[in-house]
């Protein structure tokens, strides 16, 4: 052992003097550490000062303190909406009646939306039509500023009354047009919005398109007694003539109905702008042999 102690001894004194010896390697090693730890130092500091400079202020754009970059742009606006529609009340039964159809044959254009909302009464009266004990005495009047004169209005609302198929076939009903007085009813011939401000006194809503019975007045859209409806378009004239008799049957107390079978007149008080559902056109309650057309009672 000690014959190996002592030849390792000079061996490693003489690799110490070659290489500086031991003493020497600490005095270098201490010499770079300092410069090491220094150079670290400086890059982290470094680091920190360019993080520093690449922050995104409070305030500018990306605030929050997220990067901003071009090629990333806001999301755009959501496109602006129109208000919804809101709906309205419809008409019930027990507040009267609504009767009409939107997008009948001819054109709209001309007819006038609204008027004054002021009336002409048709001049002059009539004989008394129908042998019922009944006598109903009615009035007709126009919107002011239509072309449509009270007179005609009031000579064709006569004629339909005076039907032997109308309704003085019930043997109970007469009627006679009066221009003074108290009426039993009025025939009112409107523009749209007459009507719709009539008829919605009673919480029906005619949207501008449809005809009502209310209290006292039978109230005929202008845009209907024009145009009529695709049923009836090449005889408008036919049409007004359900329009009275549907109405004036309302005015009575008749309540709708539906159609009796296929192939059969459709009944007056039937809502034929809902579809004829296999009936044929007919504007008249009763035929020619004074019998009431009709059908199972409307659901």
């Amino acid at each position: 052992m000690t014959t190996t102690h002592q030849r390792a001894t000079p061996s490693t004194s003489r690799a110490h003097r070659r290489q500086g010896g031991p003493a020497h390697r600490g005095r270098r090693g201490r010499g770079r550490r300092p410069l090491l730890w220094g150079l670290a130092a400086l890059a982290v500091f470094a680091g920190v000062a360019a993080l520093a400079m690449n922050r995104t202020p409070p305030g500018a754009s990306g605030a929050g303190g997220g990067p901003t970059s071009a090629a990333v742009r806001p999301s755009p606006p959501p496109p602006s909406r129109s208000p919804e529609p809101t709906g309205t009340a419809t008409g019930t039964e027990d507040a009267g009646r609504t009767d009409g159809e939107p997008g009948a044959a001819g054109s709209t254009s001309t007819i006038p939306a609204s008027g004054p909302g002021t009336f002409t009464v048709a001049g002059g009266g009539s004989e008394t039509v129908g042998r019922g004990g009944r006598l109903l005495r009615y009035e007709v009047v126009v919107e002011d500023g239509i072309e449509q004169s009270a007179a005609d209005v009031a000579r064709q609302v006569e004629g339909v009354l005076a039907d032997r198929r109308g309704w003085t076939a019930d043997g109970e009903s007469a009627f006679r047009r009066v221009s003074g007085g108290t009426p039993d009813f009025v025939v009112r011939l409107a523009t749209p919005a007459t009507v719709d401000e009539i008829c919605g006194r009673y919480g029906l809503d005619t949207g501008g398109e449809v005809n009502c019975s209310v209290g006292k007045d039978v109230v005929v859209n202008l845009r209907r007694w024009l145009l009529a409806t695709p049923v009836y378009a090449k005889d408008v004239d036919a049409y007004r003539a359900l329009i009275i008799n549907h109405e004036v049957g309302h005015f009575l107390g008749h309540d709708h109905v539906t159609c009796p079978g296929p192939g059969e007149p459709a009944p007056a008080m039937m809502q034929q702008i809902k579809g004829m559902h296999g009936c044929v056109p007919n504007v008249w309650p009763y035929d020619t042999e004074g019998r009431l057309i009709t059908g199972p009672a409307a659901r």
